[in-house]
């Protein structure tokens, strides 16, 4: 479609890496504030962590506010240099948050705590090495079809990523099983591959339902800050689709998105729909190469430098 609009999207967990963010915080002033203004609320030093080598950096409850902290400062220095007016958003699993702070949905520091202690609760759901997620890659995957293969395990589908990715996720004993099973069922012309995921819990499973009563407590507390009206411009991980300008209806999706299936696919449809400009911001490009999946062109920007050569030339 040919509407002018623009859509920006963040990269969730996993994304991460040392030296994230690091240019953008040398370069802009502004980037650097987000950084110290992040790092009071927190009572940690995100830039030190996200700049160094600290392997806590890759742990859930330090990964998940760092990733937002490192997309926010990206997004501001770019609409600030280059004068890019965003008009939708999207963020994969964790990257969800991100585009609620930068619809202006919730402030920064409310989700900063918000994904701290979420990231804490997802991490205390399982016990490291209990759970285990892996990509099923290959071209036109069903949904439908893995669910029945493993409906006697426990072991769910986590994110529908594209036609050709979906992520399954569940206790690890009963991965092998759900491996052997899906090669099988797939051995055809069309050449099967399963990457097993470096996590430590099985993400948007049924593991997760233990800790959906106490993350709505928490996001119920930010109820009264929230600016549900500006959420209809960012989809939903659990439905597909936009968010509603419902407060209750945006703390039940984001809720259930613990142990919900990550409809990211259907997202990047409701993504394409709206804007014809997609421009991926974060530390990694893992969505870029998914929009390529359905025909859309995402261009990724995860350095100050790509940002420089993508809106100049230079």
């Amino acid at each position: 479609m040919a509407n002018g609009k623009t859509a920006i999207v963040f990269p969730g967990q996993g994304s991460q890496r040392h030296g994230m963010g690091k240019d953008f915080y040398e370069s802009i002033p502004e980037c650097r504030r987000i950084y110290e203004q992040a790092s009071d609320s927190l009572g940690w030093d995100v830039a030190a962590l996200c700049f160094g080598e600290d392997e806590k950096l890759n742990l859930t409850a330090y990964a998940q506010p760092s990733i937002v902290v490192t997309e926010i400062a990206m997004l501001k220095a770019i609409i600030d240099k280059y004068g890019i007016t965003p008009d939708v958003f999207g963020g994969h699993s964790l990257g969800e948050y991100t585009a609620l702070v930068a619809a202006g949905v919730l402030p920064l520091e409310t989700v900063l705590r918000i994904v701290h202690i979420r990231g804490s609760l997802m991490q205390e759901a399982v016990p490291v090495g209990e759970g285990s997620m892996a990509a099923v890659i290959r071209k036109d995957l069903s949904s439908r079809m893995i669910r029945e293969l493993l409906a006697d395990l426990p072991i769910d589908v986590a994110n529908i990523n594209s036609p050709n990715q979906i992520v399954i996720s569940g206790r690890s004993k009963a991965m092998p099983e759900a491996e052997e099973r899906l090669v099988k069922a797939l051995a055809d012309e069309n050449p099967t591959r399963i990457v097993a995921l470096n996590v430590s819990a099985p993400f948007h499973s049924r593991f997760m339902h233990s800790i959906e009563e106490p993350f709505e407590d928490e996001l119920a507390c930010v109820r009264r800050q929230m600016k549900a009206e500006n959420a209809a411009k960012v989809t939903s991980n659990y439905t597909g689709s936009f968010h509603s300008s419902d407060k209750e209806e945006v703390i039940e999706r984001l809720v259930a998105q613990l142990s919900g299936t990550v409809q990211w696919c259907d997202n990047m449809r409701a993504i394409a729909s709206q804007a014809d400009r997609v421009y991926e911001i974060g530390p990694n490009r893992p969505l870029r190469d998914f929009f390529k999946t359905i025909g859309v062109t995402c261009v990724s920007l995860t350095t100050l430098s790509s940002a420089e050569r993508t809106f100049t030339g230079n």
